[in-house]
């Protein structure tokens, strides 16, 4: 536990920091300054998503945070601004403002609403023995995009944002699978147990798999049983707001 004026955070994991470096910590003193909130804040983080597997937790964690300041202290704000902040934490912490399917432009922090889809199981595997670093699976994805001798389509990637029939790709699965062949191995794992798609999460290291159901997915994770594996649910934008009190508008 850290403590400096105003903010007090407490944390169910040891191993994670509780002071400013930590994104909770910097979500809630950024829309505190930018409210004018001059009272003291406790705060507690039980953190449920793997640490460090491309999954987004920290970033959910922040949005989470600057929604949940903004609920306490009944506080409106142009949606403009409260996307500012978010941006100002980390390229992906704007996106857990809104939730849903979408694409996300310039740095991530550029939100397009895209169709649902029907809810789907979703089986996340978390490799126990293996950590990707953000920083180096974007140096191994750079290289490769320098190197590359044919220019994506454009217009079959927007193709794809906007169909409905989710189908998901993940440009950096090229440089982390070779570099951990094993990820490529629980993907194809996956897909062999009756997974619609399955793909690397962000960087990595989690690898997930989409399901018709929930009994299917807990199936599939047996095949799993030195790796952390969960089921979830995917949620439409609507679900996603109702979950959180929120609704992005304006």
């Amino acid at each position: 536990m850290s403590r400096r004026p105003g903010i007090t955070l407490e944390i169910d994991d040891p191993n994670l920091p509780a002071g400013p470096e930590n994104l909770v910590h910097r979500a809630i003193a950024a829309i505190g300054s930018a409210i004018g909130f001059r009272g003291g804040v406790q705060a507690q983080l039980e953190k449920r998503i793997p640490v460090a597997r491309g999954l987004g937790g920290g970033s959910s964690d922040a949005a989470s945070a600057i929604i949940g300041m903004l609920r306490l202290t009944k506080t409106k704000m142009p949606l403009r601004q409260v996307v500012e902040i978010a941006a100002g934490l980390g390229a992906d912490v704007p996106f857990f403002l809104f939730g849903g399917r979408a694409l996300a432009v310039n740095r991530g922090d550029e939100i397009y609403p895209l169709p649902d889809v029907a809810q789907r199981a979703v089986l996340v595997v978390s490799p126990r023995d293996i950590g990707v670093s953000t920083k180096d699976a974007y140096q191994w994805l750079s290289a490769e995009l320098t190197n590359r001798a044919e220019h994506p389509n454009i217009w079959g990637f927007c193709a794809l944002c906007w169909s409905r029939q989710g189908k998901v790709s993940n440009d950096f699965e090229g440089p982390v699978f070779r570099r951990h062949p094993r990820l490529g191995e629980i993907r194809d794992g996956l897909l062999k147990r009756g997974a619609a798609d399955a793909a690397l999460a962000g960087s990595g290291s989690a690898v997930f798999g989409i399901f018709r159901n929930p009994a299917q997915a807990r199936r599939a994770a047996r095949a799993f049983p030195e790796d952390s594996a969960f089921v979830a649910k995917t949620l439409s934008r609507e679900e996603y707001g109702r979950a959180l009190g929120w609704r992005a508008s304006g």
